[in-house]
Parts: structure tokens; C-alpha cells; sequence
């Protein structure tokens, strides 16, 4: 996610390099046909141009809304895995019986649960964007939990089952009642809920058909305004064509960004960041010292 900082050109120029040049070659193109056959062409009204900006601005203007309705589900979707993972800890903590596990039993139950919950949080943000789900999860898990992990394909769904599974065994051993075993499933639940809703987003894939079309339409309003500007204010044409095709281009990619929330970018929902700050919640509930530190943001974006 894009932090408040300055974005650095280099990072904003990265982004629309290759389309700028394209536009700046027949930029320079239509400035020769000008100079040597300019006699013999036609006319280009700058009111074609004109309609053709407002349209695309338009089309540009709805793209961007839905690519931040996307991106914003995404990020309202981790602010409830934040508040569902407090929760199930605490719960936890509170829910258990010590008398019928005993103290030392009960603390390990709940250190059990805690780091497998946010093992779980790790493994969603990295399932979604590509990577190893279980990359990194050692500290957080025994060996049978990885080695149940590996023989399955959905390693963040694994793990809410090995949490439902524990949870079946202790109220057996009556040390959750019935009522409380029924919040704790609840929560599962919602965890579960928007898991599947993350899944959802990331699947999800944006028409591609609609970014070439708004493609299409930016390039033939640049043509058209450079065949109209080129008659009337001659190289001048050329560095306000590259004014208008930066604003419009970025305006796409900015879009085209928001999209996909879960890509790795810098644009992303910062997944990693969460997770690690849930992660310093839930140790601090456990009263651990040794806890890690925020996750330290980038020159401009944190992850």
C-alpha cells in the first residue's frame, strides 16, 4: 500500500514508459508528414479530439471507482480478519477451563491456538498473492500441523480445520462449554466468511476486454489531437501530446493496479503488515517479551 510519502518519479515513469514512447514516435511521425505532405492532408477539426477526451475521461472515471471498490472490499476484508483474530484469541483465553486442564495445559491450548491463528493470517496474505502458504510457518506450528498442511491445497483452509478439530476434542473433555464452544465456532465462521471473500477478489479477474478498449480509445484521441495540434502550433504539438498522454495513461494504470489487491505491488493491500501487526497483538495477549517489531515500510509503500 502507498504510504504517504513522495512517489519518486522514477517509480511513476516506470509505469507508463513504454506507452509514452509509442505515443511520442508517431508524435514525431505525423511532424514529418506534416512538414512534407502537409499540403495534401486534410483538415482535423480539434473538436474530434475534444468529444474524444471527454468520453474517455469518463470511461477512465467509472474504471478507477470500480478498481477501488475493489481494492477497498479488500481492505475492509482484513480489517475484519484483524477484528475476528483479536477476538478468537481472546475468547480462547477467557473460554477455557483450568480445572479441567490445569494451568500449565490450559497456557499451552492457548499459545496453540494463538500461533496457529496467526500462522493462519501469514499463510492467507501469502496464499493470495502467489507465494508459499507455508513459507516461514515453522515458528508458528508443530511438525504433524505442517506435515497435515502439506497434503492440502488450501493450507489457510488447513488450518481453521485443525482449529475446529481442537476445539471439537476440548469440549468433549469439557473444558469449553456448550455455549462457548458455539462463539468460538461463530468466529471460525467469519474468519472462514472472509477467507472466502478474499479468495473471491483475487479470482475474480477484471474484463480485459474493458482495458483494451480504454487503450484503443486513449491512442485514437492522441492520434487525433496530434493531427489536429500539429497543423496549428507545429512542435509545440509534441510536448503537449506527452502532457496529456502521461495524465490519461497514469490514470489507467493507477487502475489497473487497484484491481488486483493481492499482486504483490506496491499498490497492494498490505497483507504482511497486518498479519504481523495481529501477530504483535496476539503475543502481547499471550504476556510474551520477545515480540517482533512492525513491519518497517519501504521508501514509499509498506507490504
Amino acid at each position: 500500500m502507498l504510504t504517504d510519502n513522495r512517489l519518486p518519479v522514477r517509480y511513476i515513469f516506470r509505469q507508463i514508459r513504454y506507452d509514452v514512447a509509442r505515443v511520442f514516435l508517431f508524435s514525431l511521425c505525423f511532424q514529418l508528414v506534416e512538414y512534407f505532405v502537409g499540403d495534401y492532408l486534410p483538415p482535423i477539426p480539434l473538436q474530434l479530439p475534444t468529444i474524444l477526451g471527454s468520453a474517455i475521461s469518463l470511461i477512465l472515471a467509472f474504471k478507477i471507482s470500480q478498481s477501488y471498490d475493489r481494492w477497498w472490499e479488500a481492505r475492509k476484508v482484513w480489517g475484519a480478519i484483524v477484528n475476528d483474530s483479536r477476538s478468537f484469541a481472546l475468547q480462547v483465553k477467557a473460554f477455557l477451563e483450568e480445572q479441567v486442564l490445569g494451568a500449565e495445559a490450559t497456557q499451552a491450548v492457548v499459545r496453540q491456538f494463538v500461533y496457529r491463528q496467526i500462522a493462519w493470517c501469514y499463510s492467507l496474505g501469502q496464499a493470495l498473492r502467489g507465494q508459499d502458504a507455508l513459507a516461514n510457518l515453522g515458528q508458528y506450528l508443530t511438525k504433524d500441523e505442517l506435515a497435515y498442511l502439506r497434503g492440502h491445497n488450501n493450507k489457510p483452509f488447513a488450518l481453521l480445520a485443525l482449529h475446529s478439530q481442537q476445539l471439537k476434542d476440548l469440549r468433549q473433555q469439557q473444558a469449553l462449554h456448550a455455549y462457548e464452544h458455539v462463539q468460538l465456532d461463530n468466529t471460525l465462521v467469519r474468519l472462514c466468511d472472509s477467507m472466502g471473500k478474499a479468495e473471491r477478489i483475487n479470482s475474480t479477474v477484471f474484463p480485459v476486454t474493458y482495458r483494451l478498449f480504454v487503450h484503443f480509445f486513449i491512442y485514437l484521441f492522441l492520434i487525433a489531437l496530434s493531427l489536429g495540434l500539429v497543423e496549428t502550433v507545429g512542435l509545440v504539438e509534441v510536448p503537449i501530446l506527452m502532457l496529456f498522454a502521461s495524465t490519461f495513461f497514469l490514470l489507467e494504470k493507477t487502475a489497473t493496479y487497484l484491481q488486483d489487491p493481492f499482486r504483490n505491488k506496491p499498490t497492494d493491500t498490505p497483507v504482511t503488515t497486518i498479519a504481523r501487526n495481529i501477530e504483535i497483538n496476539l503475543r502481547q495477549l499471550l504476556d510474551e517479551k520477545d515480540i517482533p517489531a512492525p513491519v518497517a515500510p519501504e521508501a514509499f509503500y509498506v507490504m
